[in-house]
């Protein structure tokens, strides 16, 4: 038992609404993403919610990732107070009926451990877990296997102590039964698990499983059994219990192009400000600033002239001949490896500026900092600044590795250079490199 802070705060509320909540809010912050993460973010959560306009819910979760878990915990948040009279429903089907954005599985976590309704939850953990002390073979995001998972979670739930167990079940998959590197020496289970019998019983080489299920537990009482590894898939001795669960087969995520720009203006008050944009509230990163940025698969003319022509609609007439391409930057999504196309607009001071239209707005770039904005677009402006120090128009670098035609100083002069000039270092950085 991990000593985490949703876990202290639900040991210490009596108010049984509020224990609901900061397991709610634990658990839409745990999914795909791990604790060592979540733990500051959570922190910081429940210190300043739950009254917060959406704008703010950006900008706390910005980091995160999955943004549209946010907005919908703020939906559903919305509905508890202002439809259900601040009252949390209290079982997993009602949480699941009611609340935008609660599945099953957050459901089941909620009311077991805020409620103690005696129901059991099936999440990454408790699935490998189940999988491998029951040597189950097959496909678990199949409906079958999915289905055969949660009937034999809500078998074993301990009725006397639903949420302890089901966090335990969680526990165990989280720190003992891995993904890889298993701790089969320490785990509690050991002496059940089928598929550590596989392995220390019969040997690293065996094709036959100890404690297969009677015919009458299989899920279809057919020659082969759904449950069990498939023909094509068989055990393989190197890996041992890491057998189960069968990795399901994933789709190589979708290529996009995107065309972004990071446009600068000088300003007396705070400094220069950069122009960011607000994206649509539905898809993806729905809601949060970013770059004025355009799809693209085209050439970088023709992503020039459209990219310019976004400009120029959100800031007025803009330079074109000021607009530079400095490299690309590479960001995967879940589901999206994006590639974006990084120019650089700097304005001079002389360059009207129109006020920022709506859905725009022009931040310093501490502001930038600590604004909604994703990771992909922190890589993208450390480009751009990375940029400006190498070869930008204020570096005392580039104008010193500036070839020049003026006549080459005299012996002593170039004595007099080196002790008095600036110390200039060798390692350039390379603009058209980003660490992804």
């Amino acid at each position: 038992k991990r000593d985490l802070p949703w876990r202290r705060r639900v040991k210490e509320e009596t108010n049984l609404d509020r224990r609901a909540y900061a397991v709610w809010v634990s658990e839409v912050m745990l999914q795909q993403t791990q604790v060592a993460t979540v733990i500051n973010y959570y922190t910081r959560w429940m210190q300043v919610m739950p009254r917060r306009e959406g704008r703010e819910v950006n900008q706390l979760w910005s980091g995160l990732g999955y943004y549209s878990r946010g907005r919908r915990l703020q939906e559903g948040a919305r509905k508890v107070v202002e439809e259900l009279g601040g009252h949390m429903p209290r079982t997993a089907e009602t949480l699941q009926q009611l609340l935008p954005g609660v599945g099953r599985y957050t459901a089941g976590a909620i009311a077991s451990i805020a409620f103690g309704q005696v129901t059991g939850v099936v999440d990454g953990n408790v699935l490998r877990v189940l999988c491998r002390v029951r040597a189950i073979g097959a496909d678990p995001s199949s409906s079958l296997v999915s289905h055969h998972l949660w009937h034999l979670a809500q078998q074993l739930v301990d009725p006397a102590q639903p949420g302890d167990f089901n966090q335990a079940a969680m526990e165990l998959g989280a720190t003992v039964c891995t993904p890889q590197r298993p701790l089969c020496s320490h785990c509690p289970v050991q002496s059940l698990c089928r598929a550590h019998q596989r392995v220390s019983l019969l040997g690293r080489d065996s094709q036959s499983l100890p404690g297969s299920p009677d015919v009458e537990e299989c899920a279809l009482n057919t020659e082969q059994c759904q449950l069990c590894p498939p023909p094509t898939n068989p055990w393989d001795p190197n890996l041992g219990v890491t057998n189960f669960p069968r990795k399901a087969s994933r789709q190589p995520p979708r290529e996009e192009c995107s065309a972004i720009c990071v446009l600068e203006r000088p300003g007396a008050v705070g400094g220069a400000r950069i122009l960011l944009v607000q994206r649509p509230n539905s898809g993806l990163l729905a809601g949060l600033w970013e770059f004025p940025s355009v799809a693209s698969e085209s050439s970088e003319q023709q992503q020039h002239k459209v990219l310019l022509q976004e400009l120029q609609s959100w800031a007025g007439p803009v330079p074109a001949s000021r607009l530079r391409h400095l490299g690309e930057v590479i960001h995967t999504f879940s589901h999206i490896r994006l590639t974006y196309q990084v120019y650089g607009l700097a304005l001079e001071r002389k360059t009207p500026v129109t006020t920022a239209p709506p859905g725009a707005r022009w931040l310093t770039r501490e502001e930038f900092h600590n604004a909604a904005v994703s990771t992909a677009m922190k890589k993208v402006f450390r480009m751009y600044e990375d940029h400006q120090r190498g070869t930008g128009r204020d570096s005392k670098r580039s104008r010193v590795s500036t070839p020049s035609n003026r006549k080459k100083p005299s012996k002593g002069q170039q004595v007099l250079d080196s002790f008095f000039g600036p110390r200039i270092p060798t390692d350039t950085p390379n603009p058209n490199s980003v660490a992804q």
